[in-house]
């Protein structure tokens, strides 16, 4: 089978590319540019575009033994990713811009030119396994989360359809990490030691508030407004919303702390009149969530008692999952704290990955 392996420069897509070589593929590694301008993405090991990474990936690939390219993809990741996050965040929403780039660059737009090109699948370092299911259910390739719990990553391929998971490899789901980093130490990579990386790969310096009030100028919804308690009294100001999303606790600056002495949280996030609101935790509770552009990994489901994953890292939750058309209404048994819009839910039944959809509201539970 022609594979072609996805090479961040880290040491997971690595050994991914050696294992599908060692399984017998005819494997060729891409390196994907990002950036416009990769000096600006991260650097020192932290990213996963920098220039020093395409180094990493090329040494890899000649360690390997396979041939290397390098494809630009920057103008449809700034227009698909970055903008998108730009957007989101000035909507008072939350993105995972991760998860947009797997829906979009990773498994939309290279798999596409793949197959074009004549090769059967994409190969990447993700920690995920596939399986195919039953015969007398269609034979239909499933996702499910990686052996090793600490590293699983899918959440962030929950939206992968049926046709994308026929044509994806993902060699690393049954090993757990420190695994990985002996095999890459015994293959002679050099990326064996190499930090994993973190944060937004297209935020230099890790500040999310800085970079979005450079970035969106007079694009962004305001330049400042009052933060308030849930009475309306103000706290204390801000310099824009896009600088804060649901839950959040650090950064508000307070003038004063609450009467209590708990500490604060933003519960909400008006773009339009520029104001943020904050209150205790206990009022972040959410036990329904309204989520619209659903992605199946398989079967269209209609209704069914799952699990469903919030955040990336997040833990797990019981539900009630009904599906009508493009909206999904979770109802979650045990509540949930600081979910906020433009987050995925990402649907499980047991270790396999149902589906994935796009928060658009949440219900707040009554205070006690």
């Amino acid at each position: 089978m022609r594979v072609l392996a996805a090479m961040s420069g880290g040491v997971d897509s690595a050994v991914a590319a050696a294992r599908a070589v060692e399984a017998g593929h005819d494997v060729t590694g891409i390196h994907l540019a990002l950036s416009r301008n990769p000096a600006s993405y991260r650097s020192g090991s932290r990213g996963c575009c920098t220039i020093e990474d395409a180094g990493d990936a090329r040494r890899a690939a000649d360690v390997i033994g396979i041939p290397f390219y390098v494809w630009d993809m920057s103008d449809r990741f700034h227009e698909d990713v970055v903008e998108d996050f730009m957007s989101e965040y000035a909507a008072g929403r939350t993105p995972n811009p991760c998860l947009r780039c797997n829906e979009k660059i990773k498994f939309a737009a290279v798999l596409d030119r793949a197959l074009g090109l004549g090769f059967d699948a994409v190969a990447t370092g993700h920690y995920a396994r596939l399986e195919t299911g039953p015969a007398s259910e269609g034979g239909l390739i499933e996702l499910h989360r990686a052996r090793d719990a600490a590293k699983d990553q899918s959440y962030v391929l929950g939206v992968l359809d049926q046709e994308q998971l026929r044509h994806s490899l993902f060699p690393l789901g049954d090993t757990p990490k420190p695994q990985v980093r002996e095999e890459a130490a015994r293959r002679g990579l050099l990326v064996a030691d190499k930090p994993d990386s973190h944060d937004i790969c297209f935020v230099a310096d890790g500040d999310n508030a800085g970079w979005l009030r450079e970035k969106l100028g007079d694009r962004a919804p305001n330049h400042g407004g009052a933060i308030v308690d849930e009475s309306g009294e103000q706290l204390g100001t801000h310099e824009g919303t896009y600088a804060f999303t649901i839950g959040q606790r650090k950064g508000l600056r307070l003038g004063r702390p609450a009467p209590d002495g708990k500490p604060r949280f933003v519960l909400d996030i008006e773009p339009v009149t520029g104001t943020v609101t904050v209150g205790p935790r206990d009022h972040l509770a959410v036990d329904r969530l309204e989520a619209i552009r659903p992605r199946w990994c398989g079967a269209v489901p209609d209704r069914l008692d799952a699990t469903v994953q919030l955040r990336a890292h997040g833990e797990e939750h019981r539900a009630r999952v009904a599906v009508s058309g493009d909206e999904v209404t979770i109802e979650l048994v045990d509540p949930a704290y600081g979910i906020a819009p433009g987050q995925a839910a990402v649907i499980y039944d047991g270790t396999r990955v149902v589906g994935s959809a796009t928060i658009a509201r949440t219900r707040r539970m009554a205070a006690a």
